[in-house]
């Protein structure tokens, strides 16, 4: 039988063997630790590194009882199978990965059809800052193609509400892009149609609509912002497009709203973005940033690549990334289809609105929102209560494992602090009860204070390091 492979060979020719696989004296320096600032003289047995690792990391806190996060923290063990053997696969080789690509291609077609699009194009992220700026560039452009003198004589603007997220002020600030903010007012904590139609002029690239504001988990009115934007385009001619940062509405209302005309039914939508990594329902990091067609993505923002082998189209602002949470995405909207992505963020709801109602019933309390949108409510204490305030709350909270931001509001709403309480797949009503008794444990301690905890030597409180 002749050999596979020919060549020299021999007894005395050496293997080439992969560093990797050679093993650090275990015994040598067994009571020195590691340095933490430089690298160490001499590699470490894998052993020895990962006990390291793994048991510094026991010192992070439970993501499962994160309720400050939107973020995916629970996937079925499946998935986990699939990333992990996608997880040396490079996103961005799209000739080397022909796969991957397609199951990329396909959750943009079904998220489109979700979204009620003519016919999207659209693209995976990082998350939603990154599909945000992708959106903010495409309407950046589409302005500065119809300005004539730009960028000589004009600046452009962006409208949206205080309680953006603060991926919409990088962009405002890395594009040169002026930021103009709907300002909270009384007992309206997201953008009016209204107030953001005075603020544009025809130099105003878009207005930003929130589904699912961070703040307190209410849905911005996207469908009257449009009607309003019509009306002042018949009045002066300019026409503003809308984007929808759908980063956690995106993928409950269409399952729980769908009456809710909010998405490219609405043809001033000329884009949307949401986060897969929140009620997506997979790990962090994925993104997607869709556009109603293709008219609508300036094709001079598309670039394409051909020293991977093949000439590929991208848009991002990144380049390699792992192609495992793509996988994912894909596994899950087969996993659940329609009725599973229902079920799933219908108790997501079903246990904020019963947890809302039963915190909203304590005199110590009251709620702002009741997490009837968003699976997500905001609550602060009651007029009467001068005891303690929602930083002591969210601190005592922490003593027992609890992550529950305590914030301020934005710009004209500054007087109003919040605790925030995020339900995710995976925080059961079992949890949510056990949250419940730890709430109700900590209250004759709180009632019992002198008073609030008093402002740092920095004017912040020293409660909470939680930043919006």
């Amino acid at each position: 039988m002749s050999p596979l492979h020919k060549g020299e060979a021999g007894p005395g020719r050496p293997h080439a063997v992969n560093p990797f696989f050679g093993e650090a004296d275990p015994v040598a320096d067994m009571t020195e630790a590691p340095p933490t600032e430089r690298l160490g003289e001499q590699p470490l047995p894998p052993a020895t590194a990962y006990q390291l690792v793994h048991d510094e990391l026991m010192l992070d806190g439970n993501s499962r009882l994160n309720l400050a996060t939107f973020v995916t923290t629970w996937m079925e063990p499946q998935a986990g199978v699939l990333m992990a053997e996608c997880r040396d696969k490079n996103m961005i080789d799209k000739d080397e990965y022909p796969r991957t690509a397609e199951l990329e291609r396909r959750c943009v077609a079904m998220l489109g059809e979700l979204w009620h699009a003519p016919e999207a194009v659209g693209c995976s992220t990082t998350g939603s800052s990154e599909a945000c700026m992708l959106a903010g560039m495409a309407l950046k452009r589409r302005w500065a193609a119809r300005t004539p003198g730009y960028p000589a004589t004009a600046r452009p603007n962006l409208v949206m509400g205080a309680n953006v997220q603060v991926c919409w002020e990088k962009f405002c600030t890395f594009w040169e892009v002026e930021a103009r903010l709907v300002p909270m007012e009384g007992d309206r904590f997201h953008l009016d149609p209204q107030a953001a139609v005075e603020l544009c002029d025809e130099n105003t690239i878009g207005v930003v609509a929130v589904l699912g504001s961070t703040f307190d988990g209410s849905y911005e009115p996207v469908a009257a912002l449009c009607s309003a934007l019509d009306e002042w385009r018949e009045r002066t001619g300019l026409d503003v497009p809308v984007h929808v940062d759908g980063a956690s509405g995106g993928m409950v209302a269409p399952f729980l709203d769908p009456d809710l005309v909010w998405d490219f039914r609405l043809p001033r939508v000329a884009s949307i973005n949401t986060s897969g990594h929140k009620y997506g329902l997979v790990y962090p990091g994925v993104g997607w940033a869709l556009w109603r067609d293709a008219s609508c993505l300036p094709e001079e923002l598309v670039f394409r690549v051909n020293y991977l082998g093949g000439d590929m189209p991208t848009f991002a602002l990144n380049f390699s990334r792992p192609g495992a949470q793509v996988v994912a995405q894909y596994y899950t909207f087969l996993r659940l289809g329609r009725e599973g992505y229902r079920a799933v963020q219908q108790a997501a709801r079903s246990v904020a609105t019963s947890l809302a109602d039963r915190i909203g019933a304590m005199d110590d309390f009251r709620l702002l929102t009741r997490g009837d949108e968003l699976p997500v409510f905001a609550f602060t204490t009651a007029p009467g209560v001068t005891a303690f305030d929602v930083f002591d709350v969210s601190r005592r909270l922490r003593e027992r494992g609890w992550l529950v931001p305590a914030y301020t509001f934005p710009a004209n709403r500054e007087d109003l602090s919040v605790l925030r309480v995020v339900c995710r797949n995976g925080f059961s009503s079992d949890l949510a009860e056990l949250f419940l008794g730890d709430l109700e444990s900590l209250l004759p301690e709180l009632r019992a204070q002198d008073g609030p905890l008093r402002r740092g030597a920095s004017g912040q409180r020293g409660a909470t390091g939680f930043h919006h």
